[in-house]
């Protein structure tokens, strides 16, 4: 017992020279690097930038304090930045919803025993480990308007082609498009892995009461998977509010700012116009929104998230 004791007795030099205080310096020095890192790339960048939203900088002169000058002007002063808003408030509802409910009904079907299935998995899943700058230009051909391989789809079919992305009605449907199939498979291997544990006991049980497929799919599959579709909610607002490469890569924005979403315009007055200081306040604007909005689903996830069937 004294053995056990001493290191204690001891204070913090007797704990570190015990084997339980070398190996915690160990641990300490193994991710110190990893500390640094994140202090360095990520924490330093992030309150600096909080400082230069305050303030008038062009990366060449010294940045002027002008306190919140920059938040006024985007919200009351600037036209574009609501356009952003909106294009990419459109941009959020038409993926979420589409590619949350497809990447279910597909993982349904992918987690059947049916021959092949392991293909059909990798296949859904090439996407999302492919760079979203190539897909897109992969996109780009596809969508081209006279031989692109999708209105030559609808041709065939009868129907006109589209001017897909030189058209204000069609580019942002375009670019969601695209990018539902881009994440549907990391979705997809979420909802698999929700799906496979789920005990099967309640689909025996179901059945022995009569129950339906539709039944089981409603009063047990959906309130048991609730924590995993409410995790993949969560993930793919935040993500859907950062898009930028998509149209970058494909309509830079246009026509007529119609594909212009806020990390662009962040992009553009910071990189293109050196507006580093309205760029910040941009990027703290888009911050307070992602943050408002993933409190609101952990708020409302308590009136459908079922932990417990």
């Amino acid at each position: 017992m004294s053995a056990v004791t001493t290191p204690a007795r001891g204070g913090l030099r007797g704990f570190l020279g015990s084997n339980r205080g070398r190996e915690a310096i160990e641990a300490y020095i193994l991710i110190l690097p990893t500390i640094l890192g994140l202090i360095v790339f990520t924490a330093s960048p992030v309150l600096a930038s909080l400082y230069y939203s305050f303030t008038r900088w062009n990366l060449l002169s010294t940045p002027k304090w002008q306190a919140f000058d920059n938040y006024i002007e985007l919200l009351t002063e600037d036209p574009l930045f609501w356009i952003t808003i909106k294009n990419t408030g459109y941009y959020v509802l038409g993926t979420v919803p589409t590619g949350t409910v497809l990447a279910l009904l597909l993982a349904i079907a992918l987690n059947q025993k049916i021959r092949f299935v392991a293909v059909f998995r990798t296949i859904y899943f090439l996407p999302v480990v492919s760079s979203v700058v190539a897909i897109s230009v992969l996109w780009l051909w596809l969508y081209q308007s006279d031989f692109g391989l999708v209105n030559e789809i609808l041709r065939f079919m009868g129907f006109r082609g589209v001017r897909w992305l030189s058209s204000v009605t069609w580019a942002m449907p375009a670019i969601i498009i695209m990018s539902i199939w881009h994440g549907l498979g990391y979705n997809i291997v979420i909802f698999i892995a929700g799906l496979q544990g789920i005990p099967q006991d309640y689909y025996e049980a179901a059945t022995v009461d009569g129950a339906n497929a539709w039944h089981k799919f409603i009063n047990i599959t959906i309130p048991l998977l609730s924590p995993v579709t409410f995790f993949v909610l969560t993930l793919s607002v935040i993500n859907s509010f950062q898009v930028f490469a998509q149209a970058y890569v494909m309509t830079r924005g246009g026509p007529v700012n119609a594909t212009k979403t806020i990390v662009y315009y962040l992009f553009q007055q910071g990189f293109e116009n050196f507006h580093m200081g309205y760029a910040s306040a941009l990027a703290y604007v888009l911050f307070v929104i992602i943050v408002s909005l993933t409190l609101f689903q952990f708020w409302f996830q308590r009136r459908w998230v079922h932990y417990e069937l």
